[in-house]
C-alpha cells in the first residue's frame, strides 16, 4: 500500500495531466521506444520551436486522468512507454510533428490522440497532419485578400500608363 505521502503526489500528478489535457484543442499519445538520446532531443527541439508541450507520461496516472478529462477511450492504448505531445491552441502541430518525424524514425509509434475533447485514431491523425498550419492558412487568407486589391491596382496603373502614353505621343507629334 503506498504512502499517504505517495497517493498525494500522484493524485497532483493526475490532477496536473487531466487540467494538460483539458486545456489542449489537440494530442498526441506516442511509443518513443527505440529513439536515442539525440533523436529524442531532436524531438523534443522541434516540438519546443512550435509551442508543443511534450512530456512523457506515467499509464496509470494518465488513465485517470483522461477519465477525469472525458478522454476515457484512451486506456486501451495506455500500455508500454508512452509519451503525450499537447498543443493549448494549434490543432495540427503536434500530429504534423510527430507525424514528419516518424517517417525519417520508423522506431516511433504513434498510439493515439484526441482533438478538442473527441480521441482519434492513428489515420486521423495522419490525415490532420497533412493538413496546412495555421500560420500557411492565414498566409493563403492574407493572399486571397491582397488579390482583388493587386488586381485594381494594376489595372489603374495600366490606364495611367495609356493616357502617359498617349501624351507622350502627342508631344512627339507636336514637335
Amino acid at each position: 500500500m503506498p504512502s499517504e505521502k505517495v497517493l498525494e503526489k500522484n493524485k497532483k500528478k493526475v490532477a496536473e495531466i487531466a487540467e494538460r489535457l483539458k486545456g489542449s484543442v489537440s494530442g498526441v499519445l506516442i511509443d518513443y521506444r527505440g529513439l536515442t538520446v539525440s533523436e529524442d532531443t531532436q524531438l523534443r527541439s522541434k516540438f519546443r520551436e512550435a509551442g508543443v508541450k511534450y512530456t512523457v507520461v506515467k499509464n496509470t496516472l494518465t488513465n485517470f486522468a483522461a477519465k477525469e478529462a472525458g478522454l476515457e477511450d484512451l486506456e486501451p492504448v495506455l500500455h508500454g512507454p508512452t509519451s503525450l505531445a499537447t498543443h493549448e491552441t494549434d490543432v495540427v502541430a503536434p500530429a504534423k510533428i510527430i507525424v514528419d518525424f516518424a517517417k525519417d524514425h520508423k522506431v516511433v509509434e504513434i498510439k493515439s490522440g484526441f482533438i478538442e475533447g473527441k480521441v482519434v485514431s492513428v489515420d486521423e491523425i495522419k490525415a490532420i497532419a497533412s493538413l496546412p498550419s495555421k500560420e500557411e492558412l492565414v498566409a493563403k487568407a492574407l493572399a486571397g485578400f491582397n488579390a482583388p486589391i493587386a488586381g485594381f491596382v494594376n489595372v489603374l496603373n495600366g490606364n495611367i500608363r495609356g493616357l502617359v502614353i498617349a501624351l507622350n505621343a502627342i508631344a512627339e507629334q507636336k514637335q
